[in-house]
């Protein structure tokens, strides 16, 4: 049982997908009760169209960006620098990504790519994904030859290897923002605030993020 219903009894049911959809979908009228997002520009719309409650929201972690290849492929580093020659790793494959006019993964990989100076070079051989997790089982299905996605995926994924890292100062600073719906459940800013608890602050960095929110507790 998860920590949090273990505490409360209140149950909760998670959905994944890129901010852009999530977002859609709450705008729609979908039941939902928060929002955690690392796309500050589909926080700020919600916050817009009134579906998000802006004084819940809080910056609550941080990421990084990696590059990664299928577990058994012969490239092992890659060092990351202006002007590196990416293309030369993928031959007649491909580099998958989010959509890098949607999906968060796919934005900051594109900004950092344009900072690097390789995304003129780069561009024909990108495959966008529907959200990150797609982008993430298309190299762990050996469907493509690498993937630009976010470290704590990577290192939950055991048919995966990361074989470099996109400098922290190539792109935005990665954050999850968490905030609730307007029409949010009383037990939301319970949720919102375990969140931000030293508990789940240990379950987070297990997982390979940085918590930027001040424990709760």
């Amino acid at each position: 049982m998860p920590p949090f219903t273990k505490q409360t009894g209140i149950k909760v049911v998670t959905s994944y997908d890129a901010s852009s959809g999530l977002m859609k979908e709450i705008e729609g009228g979908a039941a939902a009760d928060a929002l955690v997002s690392a796309n500050l520009k589909w926080m700020d719309y919600g916050a817009e169209k009134k579906v998000m409650n802006e004084s819940t929201r809080i910056s609550l972690l941080g990421n990084e960006l990696v590059l990664i290849a299928p577990k058994n492929s012969k490239i092992d580093n890659v060092d990351i620098e202006l002007g590196f020659d990416l293309v030369k790793f993928v031959g007649d494959s491909w580099i998958a990504t989010g959509d890098v006019k949607a999906v968060p993964v796919g934005l900051y990989a594109r900004a950092a790519l344009e900072k690097l100076g390789v995304w003129p070079s780069v561009e024909p051989k990108m495959e966008m994904a529907v959200n990150e997790r797609s982008a993430l089982a298309r190299v762990a299905c050996h469907e493509v030859a690498l993937s630009i996605v976010y470290a704590t995926d990577a290192k939950i994924a055991t048919s995966v290897k990361v074989i470099g890292v996109l400098p922290d100062n190539s792109h935005d600073p990665i954050v999850y923002r968490e905030a609730a719906t307007v029409n949010a459940k009383p037990g939301t800013i319970k949720y919102l605030a375990f969140l931000r608890s030293a508990a789940a602050k240990s379950i987070f960095e297990r997982y390979g993020f940085s918590v930027l929110a001040k424990p709760t507790s």
